[in-house]
């Protein structure tokens, strides 16, 4: 049976904030394609989303329930609550993010 996979949010601005850089700092036809591989990345998730790791911030404190996927520079994190996906967070990896997971996810800490 299949995960829904249901976005924040958040990540929901994420995506949008992602596209709106691109497009205007290279090409519009080229955030469409960033923001069509973050799609297919996420509909993955619909079939086997524990198969991928742990934020390695978050494992280094114990955290175990959140699990990330790539689409390199992008992270997508995510936390799998029974049948449900539920996309957090996507963001450049090149971004602090220690401080973007606290901030984000375990509310500063």
């Amino acid at each position: 049976m299949p995960f829904s996979v249901l976005m924040t949010d958040d990540a929901g601005q994420d995506l949008y904030e992602i596209y709106e850089h691109i497009a205007a700092h290279d090409a519009p036809q080229n955030a469409g394609h960033v923001l069509d591989q973050i799609e297919k990345k996420l509909l993955s998730l619909s079939d086997f989303p524990d198969r991928v790791a742990h934020p390695k911030e978050l494992l280094a404190l114990g955290i175990r329930e959140y699990r990330e996927i790539f689409f390199k520079p992008y992270r997508i994190i995510y936390r799998l609550i029974g049948e449900n996906v539920y996309v957090m967070l996507i963001c450049n990896g090149r971004r602090d993010m220690q401080s973007l997971l606290q901030r984000r996810l375990l509310g500063g800490w």
